[in-house]
Parts: C-alpha cells; structure tokens; sequence
C-alpha cells in the first residue's frame, strides 16, 4: 500500500498495531548495505547498488500477543539486528553503527558485533543482521582487546585525549541542567558538557554504593565507567526485564558480585521501566544524576542527551526531625514517593539513607510516571496530570500568553488516535497550556521537535542513528495529522545538529524566543504510555511505564522567566541564561521534508558513512 502526504510518499505494509508500542521493537529485521567509505557530512553522488535482491518485509506487531521486554520478538529483533547484512564491496570499517531502538517506533541498520545482550530503547532495540563468520574466518578474540564496537573500531578513534576530564569541568551551576560530551565536535562545545566518566570520577565525591535506574543495560560497560578506586563499590540496578531478556541480564553481571538487581512490577501491558536515575551516596554526602541516556556504549557518544546533576546533599544531624532536609520545591517527599511506588525491598535502605539526607538546595520539581490506575487525588501524583498540577500552582499568567508557543521536543511517538482530539490537542495540551490559576485557557501554537530523513540520514552516525527514534510505519500511517506538527532538529548554537537527539525536554517559550515560562527535561517520551491517558468519563488516568524528569520553574529561582542562553558554549560559571538544547526558533518541514521512520527502506541516498537503510 502507498500512503502520501505532505512530507513524502510511503511503501507500507498492511498493519494493525497495537495502541501502545512505545519502546517495542518490530519482529521484522533490518539490514544495512554499504558502498565505500564517503567522507563524513559528503553526499555520495549514486546510490547503493546492492549485490543481490533484498526483501523489504515489515511484520506487524500483533495484538493478541503483548511484547513485554523479554518477549519472543523483542529477542528476535535484537538478534536480527546484531547481525547485519554487508554488501560484498563494503570495508569493514564503512562506519557501520548500531542504533538504540525503542520508544515507539524503530529499526536500526548497521554491522554489530555486539555480543547477546537485550538491545532496547531508543538506545538499542532495532540493530540488524549479520550473516555468522564461518569457522574457518573467524578470529580469536584477543583479550587485550576492548570489547567490538557497534559503530566499528573508528568508534573509539573518534575519542579526544581530553575527552575524559581529570579535573572538574566549569559548570553553570545556577540550573544545574547539562549536555552530555559528544565525539567529533570542536572542544567548545565539550567545554561545561558531562560524559559518564565525569559524573562517577572521585573529583564529585568518594563513593561509597550507587543505583542504577534504567531502560536498557551494558553491564561490563557499565563498570568499566566507574573509576578503578569504585569499580568493586555495590551498584544495585533498577530494570524493567522479564523472563528471558531478564536472565541474560543477570548472566552479563555473573563476573561483577558487587552488581545486585532489582526488578521493577510492570503490570500493565505494553509498559516499561524507562526511567534513567543514578543515586550516588559518598562518604561526603548523597547525590542524584536524573537523566535521559541507557548505560550503553552508543548513547554517550555522539547523540545529544541531557542531565540534571543535584548539589551534594550533606548529611543530617543525628536526631533530625522527619521534614527536616526538605527543599522549597518538596523535592525530598516527592523522591521518596517515587521510590516508594516500587514496592521493592531492594530499595528501603536507599529511602532511609535519603531521609538522613539533607536536601533543601533543590530547586527544581519531580515528575514522574508509575505504572497503575488512578483515582482521586493521586490522578495528580503521575504523569501528565502531575505536570499540569505543578504549572497550575507554581507558574503565574503571562499577558498574551495565547502567542507563547509549547515546544515539545522527544525521540519516539506513541500512538495518539485517529485526530488531535483525542489526547493530544485535549488533555496532553490542556496540561502543557497550563499557567498559574487563570481560568482562560487560549490556544497558542503546539510546535513538535523530531528529526527528518535528511537529519538522520547527515548525522554523525548516518542512519543507524535512526535505531534510536522508534517512530513505526505503522503508527505513522494512522496519525499524518501530527506530522503538520512536525519541525526539523537543528542545533547549531550547542554544536549538536548532527548528534541526533535522545534527550526529550518540554518547555514554554516566547514569541521572540528569548524567555521561557518553565522548562522540563525527562524521560518521557510523546505517548500516552509515558504521561498517562484520561479514562471513564476522566475520573481515572491510566499509566503504563515508570518515566522521571525535573521540573524548571522560575519562581523557584526568584525569576519571572528564565532568559534563553543564545550562545551557551563554552560554559562559563557566569553565565545567566538557561541553555536550550537546539535552536529557537525551530525550523517547520519543508513540503519535502518526511519525519523518520524506522521500519521503511531509505536507498535513494547513502548517508554519511555510505551506508543506506534496508529493513527486511
């Protein structure tokens, strides 16, 4: 079947999907083709020629069958994509690279050797085939070697000596919200960014445990980026896995005693544990990093992602009384409550520690999603409806706010229903409109971030990058409504256009772009699934999956608006203005603009690493 629109005609299969695939891959694979290597950001000037036929097949998910995380097809799908399809003229080092993949809608092309583990999210869900080396070809490993890279060997090439700090970088610590580092760009924009390394290295305190909260999970990886003086500190992981996909993580943690595991209850079909929090305790103090990257190699390289990193919170005195440590923006109460909603013994003596925690530099707020059905006051603990109750109560009228677009700005769309009506343009906007207790609600425009075809396709990573913004043909095809929503992803002013965007951030911005009413980073990405959906007759709200994000209003910091940074690199502890992770004003789609999706062929043009995208 061909469906056009404004952005694009497209092959599709006939699909019934299900309401909810955020995070849940197809059971089709995908594979790469490759041509010779082309320069990087260089148009190669003739498509693949591909050496035999390719099948392009799209399999439907299936509605009698849920896709939990540790499905049968989920584990079909990861397998496919660890094994890429070369073409017979391609290099091995064409660039190829994996690509995260889950929150709704994805596929990623690229040659992997990755070893077995549950490849999810947005971050690693998608990957495609690899036809197996015969016996004769294949090589030993060398265990001096590290482990194979999805992107290739080039992949570690890319990094700078000084990509890893050795002392503490200058960081604005009025907003305490930063980019990650990202491969391949001027050092400016590195300059006040984190990678992983920064955040756990001793120069932040002398660890003594830490959790883990996440979606999708390297474990050998994961240590590697502790210190060596931490590398044997008890790490307890918060996951989401089930049957299968959970055995294999607990194989991968088999050579690491000091990695314990916690099981998050998913009882809700089609959810899944997507939140992304480490909690740090030193012997200094108690910290907490709220973030949007999976403990994976691929996302803390060369995809833009954001972080809010808390102040060290000191110790309590003995004897301190249970409100004490409490932060104008209840941010203490409300972590606990989120904890708490785990039900989870694992994590009591985490609640305890918290509590002798002194927290009340926070400024900013807590949101976040738990799986259940809500009534009542608590309709307002989770979710979208949570959002809504801070904005109302914390943010104050702006004349002519009717001109003061939302921006929302994400890497997987669920699905949203036939027309705007029925969530997005209703309850979702109703929430993201919210200012203060005025009862007037205007309409101002809804713009939507999330990158093209020809974003994708001139990334760093060229199109595997595509692996990790799941956006379904089967979804799509039920929704061309919101793709008039739609806006390209630039980000020149951090550097980061071609670092293609796992981060997800909402905010209220405007008509000149230079002020925003409140700005919120999360986990959370545009579905119901994550912010939760109204039901019977909106006396209940269903969520699906755990999400978590911090609130910025600017009240809390004794502001009206916060200023926009316009050029916010290289970092300076002077800066003032609040840093946008991409360009304002956004740029809408062209007529000839398609928004990416993962599950239909692009061979038309290679992308930067002369690879095109073939899912079959």
């Amino acid at each position: 079947m061909s469906q056009d629109s404004q952005h694009g005609k497209w092959t599709i299969s006939s699909s019934d999907d299900d309401d909810e695939e955020e995070d849940l891959p197809l059971s089709g694979t995908t594979t790469t083709q490759s041509r010779l290597p082309a320069e990087s950001g260089v148009r190669s000037p003739s498509p693949v020629q591909v050496s035999a036929p390719v099948e392009v097949k799209v399999e439907p998910l299936s509605a009698a069958a849920p896709l939990t995380l540790g499905s049968e097809a989920r584990r079909s799908a990861a397998k496919n994509q660890l094994n890429p399809v070369k073409c017979e003229r391609s290099p091995s080092l064409a660039g190829k690279r994996k690509s995260d993949a889950s929150e709704g809608t994805g596929w990623a092309l690229s040659d992997s050797d990755d070893d077995d583990k549950d490849v999810k999210d947005n971050s690693q869900s998608h990957l495609p085939k690899k036809a197996p080396p015969s016996p004769k070809t294949k090589k030993p490993k060398v265990k001096e070697e590290r482990p194979p890279s999805p992107h290739g060997r080039l992949y570690y090439i890319d990094e700078p000596e000084d990509f890893f700090e050795s002392n503490i970088p200058c960081l604005n610590d009025t907003y305490r919200f930063y980019l990650n580092k990202v491969t391949g760009l001027d050092k400016k924009y590195n300059t006040g960014a984190l990678h992983i390394r920064d955040i756990l290295s001793p120069l932040f305190g002398t660890l003594k445990e830490s959790v883990q909260f996440n979606y999708c999970f390297d474990i050998p990886w994961m240590v590697q980026q502790y210190p060596p003086e931490f590398r044997d500190r008890p790490v307890l992981i918060v996951h989401g896995d089930k049957r299968e996909a959970k055995a294999r993580l607990l194989q991968q943690a088999q050579a690491f005693p000091h990695v314990r595991f916690c099981q998050a209850k998913l009882d809700i079909a089609f959810g899944t544990h997507h939140t992304k929090m480490m909690l740090l305790w030193y012997e200094e103090g108690f910290r907490v990093i709220i973030l949007t990257s999976n403990l994976i190699r691929a996302d803390w390289y060369q995809k833009t992602q954001g972080m809010w990193m808390s102040p060290l919170f000191p110790r309590l005195p003995a004897g301190s009384g249970w409100s004490a440590g409490e932060s104008p923006t209840f941010f203490k109460r409300d972590l606990l409550d989120y904890l708490t909603s785990y039900r989870a013994p694992e994590l009591e003596e985490w609640i305890q520690r918290i509590k002798e925690h002194d927290l009340s530099e926070t400024r900013v707020y807590l949101v976040g999603s738990t799986p259940g059905r809500f009534v009542g006051p608590d309709m307002e603990r989770w979710g979208h409806l949570r959002l809504r109750k801070l904005l109302y109560e914390h943010t104050n009228p702006i004349p002519g706010e009717e001109k003061w677009p939302v921006i929302g700005q994400f890497s997987s769309i669920g699905s949203m229903g036939l027309d705007k009506t029925k969530w997005l343009a209703g309850e979702f906007q109703r929430t993201m409109t919210t200012l203060g207790k005025s009862s007037s609600r205007p309409d101002p425009p809804v713009l939507l971030l999330y990158p093209a075809v020809e974003d994708v396709r001139m990334s760093l990573e060229g199109y595997p990058a595509g692996g990790s913004l799941p956006y379904s043909i089967q979804t799509a095809q039920k929704q061309l409504w919101l793709h008039g929503y739609f806006h390209r992803w630039k980000a020149n002013a951090t550097g980061r256009s071609h670092a293609m965007p796992h981060i997800k951030t909402y905010m209220r911005v405007s008509p000149d772009f230079t002020e925003l009413a409140w700005f919120l980073v999360t986990s959370a990405n545009l579905s119901k699934a994550a912010w939760g959906a109204l039901e019977k007759n909106n006396s209940q709200v269903m969520v699906r999956s755990y999400e978590l994000g911090v609130l910025y209003v600017p009240s809390a910091f004794n502001l009206k608006t916060f200023p926009v940074d316009k050029s916010a690199f290289p970092v300076s502890s002077s800066s003032s203005g609040f840093l946008v992770p991409f360009d304002l004003p956004p740029t809408p789609y062209a007529a000839k603009d398609q928004p990416w999706i993962w599950n239909i062929p692009y061979s038309q043009e290679p992308d930067t690493h002369g690879n095109i995208w073939i899912p079959s």
